[in-house]
């Protein structure tokens, strides 16, 4: 047994930091490793060091010379991939061995061998699990092609071209007739080739709308293997994930046979360390077939841990140690309760998932409450990447059954407030009140079968006194009830603190109470009016200087000086409040 004192990690963004949080508990240190697009980034602030290893973006991180040089640099025991970049890759693995490092994740020629998706299968037919139909990597030449057309006059269309080193949906492509596949190959290698520095692909026969139900495994290396129960991802874009649910919603003659098989597998491979066996399964007859072994720690790997109530990574750091595992499978227990995870994307779900890159976020308000977690690296005046994905946070509730579960998900999203970038927020709302997903009826076409789900209204947001509040601006809004008329400040206040979602109509009567903001930067020169003056629209309020230049802030109501915040002599900034106007109840009511 080795004792990891140092940890060096691999990668960038939420998972960085969420490794870092769990060497901090095992008194380890962390070393993070960044581009000079990321000198700024959040967790570089939790690590204890961190070594820049170069200057363009995106291209760093899957550079192996360079994080082993950065390991030695710092003199670390170990390293930890992550999830993405080189974390599947087997050269990658094999280097560290050779120069010293403990990988903390499975050997090399394992990963090598469960990286080959058609010698994945081959292990899975010994271990007599059956897989989905598929070819051998296709060649690179023309050759690749005709071997494809021969696999598709026994099986038939569709088929998927899949990246033989490949995961996270990157690589792949559904084709449905000869035209298609000839056009596709040529980009399914290229998303290969620049995710995976692979571009080796294979075709497989594709399963109509299945469930895509994985399990998680630990694996020590005295020959131990357990299962921490299964997660249903099925409900995914383009073959990537958006909602993972755990445990999958199957008879338990059935869980049980799909955990016996995850096991099975990871034995017969040789597994070490923490995995997930993916299988699809027919929502008719339940049978599934082997998909593919992630030899890596997936994203979703926190509604495990929030049901199982291990830490997975450090449990992925004692294994790599040579330790035994911590507990055996009839110490894991599965309690019953339901936890789901979405990830909070900065993307716009209307204009086809297209990411946010280079927009600020303005304000950043979490949910809080029982079961709720928040894995995530962003704050108020965080930037988001153009280079990397575009995963915000990662928000992961636990319930003790389903209906009560949707409805805690429900609730938190509508508190998590994210202002500056469109967000996958109202389409994951939307998917909460679709009745489909209510009965847990969806698949892994669930998106191009539910497109009603993205008819969801865009909320605005209005900040006043440092509070949020929510508006969707979609139907008639006449019915909605007014605001209580703020003949009195104080009540008006009280009011604000306990609401967070308004309507159009509320949000103009907030600004028909008369929060004066500055529409310039100057110097405050005049305030002809005192608090408690009546005034009338059109009325001058303040006179502001700007480069000798007078501008004259004039009332849009009539109505009553409430407070003055900016006296003359005082310098303003675009944005800042000015003065408030108290708004006598018929002039609101006249006004609506």
């Amino acid at each position: 047994m080795r004792k990891i004192k140092k940890v060096l990690i691999a990668n960038r963004g939420e998972i960085a930091l969420r490794i870092i949080k769990t060497l901090i508990m095992l008194d380890i240190e962390a070393v993070a490793v960044y581009e000079a697009a990321d000198s700024e980034a959040y967790y570089l602030k939790f690590a204890d060091e961190a070594i820049l290893i170069g200057e363009d973006a995106g291209k760093n991180y899957l550079d192996i010379d360079k994080i082993i040089g950065a390991a030695r640099q710092c003199n670390a025991d170990a390293i930890h991939p992550g999830y993405g970049f080189l974390a599947e890759n087997a050269d990658f693995a094999a280097a560290c061995e050779a120069a010293g490092f403990i990988f903390i994740g499975p050997p090399s020629q394992v990963i090598r061998n469960l990286g080959n998706k058609v010698i994945a299968r081959d292990i899975a037919a010994k271990a007599n699990v059956p897989s989905i139909p598929g070819t051998q990597s296709l060649s690179a030449s023309e050759a690749g092609y005709d071997e494809a057309i021969e696999f598709t006059s026994k099986y038939g269309y569709p088929v998927i071209l899949k990246a033989l080193a490949g995961g996270g949906g990157r690589g792949i492509r559904k084709v449905e007739n000869n035209a298609e596949l000839k056009a596709q190959m040529a980009s399914s290698r290229a998303e290969a080739q620049a995710a995976f520095n692979d571009d080796r692909i294979y075709v497989e026969k594709f399963i109509q709308r299945p469930r895509h139900v994985e399990v998680q495994i630990l694996a020590d290396s005295h020959g131990n293997v357990i299962h921490l129960g299964t997660r249903d991802c099925s409900i995914q874009r383009r073959y990537q994930k958006l909602v993972e649910i755990a445990p999958a919603d199957l008879p338990g003659k059935v869980i049980d046979a799909i955990h016996h098989a995850a096991v099975t597998v990871a034995r017969e491979a040789g597994y070490v360390n923490a995995g997930t066996v993916e299988f699809l399964v027919d929502q008719q007859t339940h049978e599934f077939w082997f998909m593919e072994v992630n030899t890596r720690l997936q994203v979703e790997h926190t509604v495990t841990e929030m049901l199982t109530g291990l830490d997975i990574i450090k449990q992925q750091i004692l294994i790599a140690e040579g330790r035994r595992l911590e507990l055996l499978q009839h110490q894991i227990h599965l309690t019953g309760d339901i936890a789901i995870e979405v990830r909070i994307n900065a993307e716009d779900p209307h204009n086809q998932f297209l990411p946010e890159g280079g927009k600020y976020v303005e304000i950043y308000q979490t949910p809080g409450g029982p079961g709720i977690r928040l894995d995530g690296i962003i704050y108020k005046g965080y930037r988001i990447p153009v280079a990397y994905d575009s995963l915000l946070v990662k928000l992961i509730v636990k319930g003790y059954e389903w209906d009560q579960t949707v409805q805690r998900l429900k609730r938190a999203l509508n508190d998590l407030t994210i202002v500056g970038p469109k967000t996958t927020i109202p389409l994951y709302l939307a998917i909460c009140d679709d009745p489909d997903f209510r009965a847990r009826k969806f698949d892994t076409g669930y998106l191009e079968t539910h497109s009603t789900i993205f008819n969801y209204p865009e909320p605005n947001y209005y900040v006043i006194d440092d509070l949020v509040f929510k508006t969707f601006q979609t139907g008639d809004e006449g019915a909605e009830a007014a605001p209580p008329a703020p003949t009195e400040k104080r009540d008006w206040d009280e009011w604000k603190k306990h609401k967070r979602a308004l309507t159009a109509y509320e949000i103009e009567a907030f600004k028909r109470e008369g929060v004066i903001i500055s529409p310039i930067k100057g110097k405050v020169s005049r305030v002809p009016v005192e608090v408690g003056d009546v005034i009338l629209a059109g009325d001058v309020l303040i006179d502001l200087e700007a480069m000798k230049m007078h501008t004259h802030i004039v009332s849009e109501v009539d109505g009553k000086v409430a407070d003055i915040i900016a006296e003359p002599g005082d310098t303003v900034d675009v944005g800042d409040r000015l003065m408030l106007i108290s708004v006598e109840p018929q002039t609101m009511l006249h006004n609506r």
